[in-house]
């Protein structure tokens, strides 16, 4: 599978006891997933590494944005992977308010020294793509982005309980993308 990325973004070194946040809504919780098959408990397998799993289904980003600092202040993680957004898509909401939070969540990360990976979340539409908002924010903020994977399996029933969430195939794709992203800038 292709996996898109930007320019290469050197993140520093993840140390053996470094704690990673795995942000989002239903796609980050594992709605569609059987037990112990979520992206981020697959995530924490493959990186040696603790992953904590703060997604929440059905959250909007305007909801995202408003929890980050206290989901950042509980856990102190030294990463933060940004999967947000796809409720805002599904729901039809407005883009300008989406790139909003997103650049609150991101602006949140940041000011707490905390390093970002972002997924880009499928458009609405016949072909199923990224929304544009994710690679614009990726560069503006410089953080390494897979713009690919999401719209990847969303695409593909083998890889989907039902059709907007992967299955444990696609979860484990996921969670596996994460890992090359986090492994080709330098974390892992």
């Amino acid at each position: 599978m292709l996996v898109s990325c930007s320019a290469p973004v050197p993140l520093r070194p993840l140390a053996s006891y470094a704690v990673i946040v795995a942000y989002g809504d239903s796609l980050t919780s594992g709605s569609g997933a059987s037990p112990g098959h979520t992206y981020p408990e697959v995530l924490a397998t493959l990186t040696q590494r603790i992953v904590v799993n703060a997604g929440v289904p059905g959250e909007v980003s305007e909801a995202g944005s408003q929890r980050l600092a206290a989901v950042l202040a509980e856990h102190t993680p030294r990463l933060l992977v940004l999967i947000h957004g796809g409720n805002d898509l599904l729901r039809g909401l407005e883009t300008a308010q989406l790139r909003a939070n997103l650049v609150a969540m991101l602006t949140t990360a940041r000011e707490r020294g905390v390093a970002v990976v972002m997924l880009g979340v499928p458009d609405r539409g016949l072909w199923l793509n990224s929304a544009d908002v994710y690679q614009a924010l990726a560069d503006e903020f410089s953080v390494p982005i897979d713009t690919d994977t999401l719209p990847a399996i969303l695409s593909d029933r083998e890889f989907k309980s039902d059709p907007i969430h992967p299955n444990d195939r696609g979860y484990r794709m996921l969670a596996e993308s994460v890992y090359r992203l986090l492994d080709d800038h330098g974390a892992l």
